[in-house]
């Protein structure tokens, strides 16, 4: 944390590294914003390696949101061995507000000209405590964020917003919420998933009535996760909501966590994925352990639709 304003004398050179995700990284650009206002020159990079042309820098952050990304991190802290590495794929766990000592930054949306949506959290936090996930180490409980309007960029800027709260419905101002996108005529997409088990009847149907859609904003979408076997029972109910709701199943894409639980079969895992394809939903496998080449295996041949016209045994 640094005082000064843009007149400071001693304007520093900072590079922001994204070393992995696709979406735009919102915690750089926040970073971004707060060193612009103190006069600092940035550089902005999705590559680990120094390019040619860069100059010397006096701050250079990484950030890092899959723990997947383990050699491009080793990559990126040996070409810059005292950069300052952070976000959930890493076991710094820092916000930027208490890295910089002050309130939530505007992003900066220039570090990604080509980006045309509107991205940030309507809540953060989340009622459960997922052993396999880091958002209650990193946020804690449901708290309100922001308003629909102040995460919108405004302007001649789409009213498309990409929300990445964790637990949407879990926030006590959701139906505000719903109620700002549907009065805004606001498209929307629940990027980080909808907590099914935790769906109602009223929920679901507050959900069906809103414009959802992929990250990209072209097909039609809800995220959602089946993690567990033994949520079968609260999963398919909540599935039931939706459906009933009008939400279509080919509309409905759930991820399906593999490689987490102990004693886990591949017979296991099939079971839920032939549940999931009977249902008519999408079914996503994201693997838990990373080296288990078989899972790996399993996740391509479900992800590029292999299995429409492969069968398992033939493709392995």
């Amino acid at each position: 944390n640094r005082n000064g304003t843009n007149n400071r004398k001693d304007k520093m050179n900072v590079r922001l590294t994204q070393l992995d995700g696709k979406l735009p990284n919102l915690a750089l650009m926040g970073l971004s914003t707060y060193h612009k206002k103190r006069g600092d020159r940035i550089w902005f990079s999705r590559s680990p390696m120094r390019d040619l042309f860069e100059p010397k820098f006096d701050l250079v952050f990484g950030s890092s949101i899959f723990t997947r990304s383990l050699n491009v991190r080793e990559l990126f802290k040996r070409e810059f061995p005292e950069a300052l590495l952070g976000g959930t794929g890493t076991t710094n766990l820092n916000t930027i507000e208490q890295l910089t000592g002050e309130s939530e930054q505007a992003p900066d949306y220039s570090i990604y000209p080509k980006y045309r949506h509107s991205l940030g959290f309507s809540q953060r936090g989340c009622r459960l405590k997922c052993g396999f996930c880091v958002v209650p180490k990193k946020e804690g409980r449901n708290r309100d964020n922001k308003r629909i309007g102040e995460i919108w960029r405004g302007g001649n800027h789409p009213k498309e917003i990409c929300l990445l709260d964790n637990d949407f419905f879990g926030q006590l101002k959701w139906r505000d919420k719903c109620n700002e996108i549907e009065a805004g005529d606001f498209k929307v997409s629940f990027n980080q998933g909808i907590n099914i088990r935790l769906i109602n009847e009223e929920s679901a149907n507050r959900l069906a009535a809103l414009k959802y859609f992929d990250d990209q904003f072209k097909s039609k979408r809800i995220y959602t996760a089946w993690d567990n076997a033994k949520d079968e029972k609260i999963f398919f109910r909540g599935l039931g909501y939706l459906t009933t709701a009008g939400i279509r199943p080919a509309n409905i894409m759930v991820y399906m966590l593999v490689g987490y639980w102990p004693g886990e079969t591949m017979e296991d895992v099939f079971l839920r994925f032939h549940k999931l394809c009977d249902a008519g939903v999408m079914p996503f496998p994201m693997v838990y352990d990373e080296k288990n080449r078989e899972l790996k295996r399993f996740q391509r041949w479900v992800i590029r639709r292999y299995y429409q016209f492969i069968e398992w045994k033939d493709y392995k």
